[in-house]
């Protein structure tokens, strides 16, 4: 069974920095895994934790899935990739996206304007500086002039892009070194995949070879009703947020994004999570047993994902490492 080039992912519920980049560690030596991928929200910081870990771990590709480009000037974003290029002896990956407007605008109060110019401008001007010349850049969003790195990495960083729907997919293609994806059924996936593969071809790249990184929720259970309401708790507020609600529309759910947007604006939690019907639930995550969670994950792989990151749904600490554990590469 093909499980592709298995990953985790952290920071994990739970834990600490110290705690993740232990977990980090033992992922690598005692797990087998070939890659960490960092999210960030509101735990610790992806380039504070990256940086750690580089230094904790030998083998394994660090990448952040993904770093939102509203919150960092590309100057800083181009810093914080060499700085991270260097630690890593060249495992790092820069994972930019546009995130949500609940983060960008309400966390952080920056307006969530122009998503696709943002993201396509900064992995462009990022890309610049990281060569080590003099940055020379004006567009519409970001400027830079005279920056040169100090921290230049020995091997060029490579940029993939988080994408949803068929605008940014497609913009991935066009400027991204690798896609970055999460949270839809298998039958969505063709449609991602030709909206990313579309973009290269009119930007006259081939991406044939690139990695399709897609983070899985996954919860190794034999309660499979409980694990439903585990996620509907949990992601109920992804749904309600405009980016993913209507990019679970444009999968086919639209009758559950219009029920859950409907909801949370009239505050209805209760509701919200009766919305997600239970054949939305199964679509974006992977729940049952550990032979039940392999074989759904395969299917991804074969219809084209290369990277299942996994991102355990668990209680507690204990249950995070068994859902790790679970599936080591090291294990078989």
């Amino acid at each position: 069974m093909d499980l592709g080039r298995l990953a985790i992912t952290l920071p994990a519920p739970f834990l600490g920095a110290r705690a993740c980049v232990e977990l980090g560690r033992r992922a690598e030596a005692e797990w087998g895994y070939q890659a960490i991928w960092l999210a960030e929200t509101n735990g610790p910081d992806s380039f504070s934790l990256a940086g750690a870990l580089a230094l904790a771990t030998a083998r394994a590709t660090i990448g952040t899935a993904i770093v939102p480009v509203y919150g960092r000037s590309p100057a800083v974003l181009a810093m914080s990739a060499g700085s991270l290029g260097q630690l890593s002896d060249g495992r790092f990956v820069l994972g930019l996206g546009s995130s949500s407007h609940a983060i960008i605008e309400g966390w952080h109060g920056i307006p969530f304007e122009r998503p696709l110019a943002s993201v396509r401008e900064a992995v462009e001007l990022v890309r610049a500086a990281l060569t080590g010349e003099r940055t020379d850049y004006r567009g519409e969003r970001f400027r830079s002039m005279g920056l040169r790195l100090g921290a230049r990495p020995a091997k060029p960083v490579p940029i993939y892009v988080g994408a949803l729907r068929e605008k940014m997919l497609r913009l991935a293609g066009a400027v991204g070194d690798g896609l970055i994806v999460n949270l839809f059924p298998l039958s969505a996936l063709p449609r991602i995949l030709a909206a990313w593969r579309a973009g290269a071809a009119d930007a006259g790249r081939d991406v044939g070879g690139q990695e399709v990184v897609c983070r899985f929720q996954v919860c190794v259970t034999d309660d499979v009703p409980k694990a439903r309401q585990l996620v509907r708790g949990a992601f109920g507020g992804y749904v309600a947020t405009p980016v993913y609600n209507k990019f679970f529309a444009w999968c086919g759910y639209e009758g559950v994004a219009r029920g859950v947007a409907d909801a949370f604006a009239r505050g209805d939690r209760a509701a919200v999570a009766a919305a997600m019907t239970d054949e939305f639930v199964d679509g974006i995550a992977i729940l049952g047993s550990a032979e039940s969670c392999r074989e759904q994950l395969a299917a991804f792989v074969a219809a084209g994902v290369t990277t299942p990151v996994i991102a355990p749904l668990a209680a507690d600490p204990a249950g995070i490492e068994r859902i790790y554990e679970a599936f080591a590469p090291a294990r078989g």
